[in-house]
């Protein structure tokens, strides 16, 4: 019976943003879906982490920026304290310069604060589910940021890639340990 409360459970959602009608606007367009419940609510940045502590949100509505601690820097702290919630970021920045540090820190979405609110509430819902959402904008700009490779390089790429997938499988941390396993067993001398 409690795995099927679970998952009949609503959505449970955090808004950070620091205009009040941004706030009542998400809210609003949030609770009109039976599948979600926003839990709570922050202006600024300070204290996000305790909140997020305290309610337990399945994820987080963030604007990066914010007064106090900006938005990549709650996604440092969500991080630095091991807190679960998945970052939806939703903001007037799409910019890839913007885009590229909050994907990095771990946002698991990327959106414009003009989207519509029906695709707002299936980016939450996507985000719960444990996709990575992006704008096409900012897909384009995260691999547009990608250098191009030579050919050689990306062999190379490759066989760094087979060596990553060995360590794995041999349960080695890095490089070095690798060479000692190796000699160790005899594969060089």
């Amino acid at each position: 019976m409690a795995e099927t409360d679970a998952a009949n459970a609503p959505i449970r959602v955090l808004i950070v943003d620091d205009h009040p009608a941004v706030r009542r606007g998400l809210r609003t367009f949030l609770e009109l879906s039976e599948d979600i419940a926003v839990v709570g609510e922050a202006a600024d940045g300070t204290g996000v982490a305790d909140l997020v502590a305290a309610t337990a949100p399945d994820v987080v509505l963030l604007d990066m920026v914010l007064p106090g601690l900006d938005g990549l820097g709650v996604l440092r702290a969500l991080r630095a304290r091991g807190l679960p919630a998945r970052v939806l970021v939703v903001t007037s920045f799409t910019e890839r310069r913007s885009a590229l540090p909050v994907v990095r820190a771990g946002a698991r979405g990327y959106l414009s604060k003009d989207v519509e609110p029906e695709a707002l509430v299936a980016a939450v819902r996507s985000v719960h589910a444990g996709h990575l959402l992006l704008e096409p904008e900012v897909t384009e700009a995260l691999l547009a940021d990608r250098p191009e490779l030579t050919a050689r390089e990306s062999e190379v790429l490759a066989l760094v890639a087979d060596v990553s997938s060995i360590l794995l499988k041999l349960g080695l941390a890095d490089r070095t340990q690798a060479a000692l396993y190796a000699v160790r067993t005899g594969l060089v001398s």
